[in-house]
């Protein structure tokens, strides 16, 4: 059983680091703030719930587990409340989206 518990810790650990890493490319590689600011907002949410599951894992039913449960809950609130408020703050700066003209303003398409 204890092999188990290591073997899942090590893949959510390790799943984490990846997700960071991903993360990390996509900021580099998307073209404007808004699509990099949402690679990076998703990923740091799943890297910290990955890696803190992995944490509680390796650490067993204690206290540690108990405190790393708080941590993850205070991310899980601050992350995309950090992320939507640096949306709305470059939104209301005038950074306007990569192709996002008057077309897309109007509220829907019009075919005819």
């Amino acid at each position: 059983m204890a092999e188990l518990l290591d073997l899942l810790s090590w893949l959510c650990l390790l799943a984490g680091g990846a997700f960071a890493l991903i993360g990390g490319i996509g900021l580099i590689r998307f073209p404007d703030f808004y699509t990099r600011l949402h690679a990076g907002g998703i990923t740091d949410t799943l890297t910290a719930l990955l890696i803190v599951v992995g944490l509680a894992l390796q650490s067993g039913l204690s206290l540690l587990t108990i405190k790393l449960a708080l941590i993850l809950l205070f991310l899980l609130f601050t992350t995309p409340t950090a992320t939507h408020a640096l949306a709305r703050a470059a939104l209301a700066d005038g950074l306007r989206p990569e192709g996002a003209g008057a077309e897309q303003n109007g509220g829907g398409s019009s075919n005819t």
